[in-house]
């Protein structure tokens, strides 16, 4: 449903760094570093600039959608211009419609902090990540504003909990071959099976 390679650059950034709105709005060709998937915002609340991981999709779609700007940038300029006959820098509003116009299109509701919801999500689901890292990721000066994403969902938990009773129930301790099982229950003080 989006309709350019500036849209699915922004999204791909969005939902991969976990960048606020304003803040992926805001760069300047300066603050792109393709070699090392990276981008440097500057942040909302402490104003601070600060580099942040992106997917490689996210530069790809960024590289085609470079290819396309007509006239090229300009060294240090803004990064993200609209679409219109005389473009201008695109700014929060004009992201919020090209977010409208994909709802529409698919019959859903997204918000641009749901991309940023979204990526803490999904972080936190791969256990290659510690919640400090997310942390991290974000930029929340505090652990305790990146735990606001740990909240379970339902659907989540009813596969839990399904694969949960499909497990056979173990009856008791299982004392592996190797060891002597009579020794080992003994030791436990257990009663004899």
């Amino acid at each position: 449903a989006l309709r350019s390679h500036r849209d699915r650059a922004l999204v791909s950034f969005y939902l991969s760094s976990g960048v606020r709105a304003s803040e992926l709005l805001g760069l300047r060709h300066g603050d792109l570093d393709a070699g090392r998937y990276t981008i440097t915002v500057t942040s909302k609340g402490s104003r601070a600039r600060e580099t942040v991981p992106a997917s490689v999709d996210s530069f790809v779609w960024l590289a085609l959608y470079l290819a396309d700007q007509q006239p090229p940038m300009s060294p240090g300029g803004p990064v993200w211009w609209t679409r219109r006959s005389s473009p201008s820098p695109l700014n929060y509003h004009a992201m919020r419609a090209v977010l409208r116009r994909a709802n529409a299109s698919l019959g859903t509701n997204w918000s641009l902090h749901d991309f940023r919801h979204t990526a803490a999500a999904r972080f936190l689901a791969d256990p290659a990540f510690t919640l400090v890292d997310v942390q991290t990721v974000l930029r929340h000066a505090s652990v305790t504003t990146t735990q606001i994403y740990t909240q379970p969902r339902l659907e989540d938990l009813v596969g839990k909990v399904l694969e949960h009773y499909a497990r056979p129930a173990v009856s008791g301790p299982v004392i592996e071959p190797s060891y002597d099982a009579v020794a080992v229950r003994e030791l436990l003080g257990l009663p004899p099976s």
